[in-house]
Parts: C-alpha cells; structure tokens; sequence
C-alpha cells in the first residue's frame, strides 16, 4: 500500500510503483493497466490523485491511452545516440533503423542573417537543411552551416545520401577537433514547423552545434530539431566523427 505520511506526495508513490512494475517486467510494453476505479480501490486514494499519476507517467512516456480502450504501456522508446561525432545518419543506422533523410533546402553559398549566436551570422557560408523519417513521421529537422573556405566546392557533391562526416574526411581532409553543443527548448517558424508535423507552439529539443577543425575554428555549426515523443535522443561521448 502507499503511505499517507510520507512526505513524498502519493501521486508520487503511485507513479513510482507503476514505474517499477514496468521496468522489473511485471507490466510489458502492450499490457493494459488497471482503471482509474481499480486503482482508486487497490490503494485507498481519490480518483484526482491516481490521474495525476497516470498523467505523470504518460508525459514520461512509460503509458499511453487509447480513448475508449484505456491506459496501456508504450513500447520502449527507441535510443538514438545523435549527439556524439558520429553524427546524425550512423547514429539510426547503428539502430537499425531505416531513417529517411532528404534535403529541404539544397545547398547554397549565402550570406547568413541569423542569430548572434550562429558563428557564421552577418558572413558568407554554405547552407542545407534536410529533414529526417522514421517509419514515414518526420523526427528531426537540421539547419546545416559549413566555412566557405574549409569546404569549398561541396555544393558539387551529392549530399541527400551520404554521411557528412565522410564527405569532410575524403574530399576536404577534416576532422572535429573538438566543438561544443548546447541544449533548450525550442520552436519553428510555420514552414520549419510544417516539416515536423508540428505546430508553431510545441515544444522540441533544440540543439546548437559548433565543430572545430585543425585548419580553422567554427568550421560547422548546425541547430538540429528533434521530436521527442517517438524518439529518445541520447549522448554518448567517445565517437570519432559527425554526421
């Protein structure tokens, strides 16, 4: 049973009990979980008090609900490790997942008005932006910016398939150096949010990334997009390459 005289909150105990039995296996991925009534009955407390649980869970992904059939544990989110240099295309490949990635907007060499904190903004760089699917539902929309001078001439080559992080060592000679990657909440403009099949006010993680090389400083900066709820998008640290 929970305990009325803790001090943690008994939608808290609730939700945690329902976590454990997930992750111990007593509840898998497809099981429907008792109602909202059978509950309130097996532990003693209000209604109010187990939706606010179940709520909790739902927004961590563990549950979903289905209208008319009830609350059912999600599969597991599928972990795509985007954040390490190996970059975006290997980081679903290593999944095997069968990700489609096309380009949005081709590249191009520019003037770049953008934020201060894009390294290139009020200056010259080449800029693409493709558009990643995962089973037909877009997850991730990157904004790519690359040094006219490191990466002179790539918008000669065929960037719809190939991993960036190969094209830079075997036509220009580069490799990360090192870099750095800041992490916020974020939004889209209408047609950037149109990609995503999102609207203008959801939520997503947004990713800025700036790569160093031994030839030059900020040689890539990147704002990457992601949705979250069919995705987990993690960090590991100790790859060798971007994509």
């Amino acid at each position: 049973m929970l305990n009325p005289d803790s001090p943690i909150p008994l939608y808290h105990q609730l939700a945690e009990r329902l976590s454990a039995q997930i992750r111990n296996g007593e509840l898998t991925p497809g099981d429907r979980i008792p109602s909202e009534p059978q509950l309130v009955a097996m532990y003693g407390i209000g209604r109010p008090t187990v939706r606010q649980a179940l709520d909790a869970l739902v927004r961590q992904g563990l549950l979903c609900r289905r209208r008319g059939s009830g609350t059912f544990v999600c599969e597991p989110a599928r972990e795509i490790d985007l954040f390490s240099l190996d970059g975006t295309r290997a980081a679903f490949h290593k999944q095997g997942l069968a990700a489609d990635t096309r380009i949005r907007e081709p590249i191009c060499l520019q003037r770049i008005t953008d934020t201060p904190d894009n390294p290139f903004s009020g200056r010259q760089a080449y800029f693409f932006s493709r558009l990643t699917s995962l089973d037909g539902t877009p997850v991730l929309l990157e904004d790519l910016y690359l040094h006219p001078q490191l990466f002179a001439g790539i918008d000669a080559l065929d960037l719809a398939g190939g991993s960036l992080s190969h094209i830079a060592a075997e036509h220009f000679m580069l490799r990360p150096q090192g870099g750095k990657q800041s992490f916020r909440i974020g939004y889209l403009d209408a047609g950037r949010a149109r990609c995503l099949e999102v609207t203008t006010t959801t939520p997503l993680l947004q990713v800025e990334r700036r790569l160093d090389f031994a030839a030059g400083r900020d040689g890539f900066f990147s704002r990457l997009f992601c949705r979250t709820e069919h995705v987990v998008f993690s960090q590991h640290m100790g790859a060798s390459e971007h994509g």
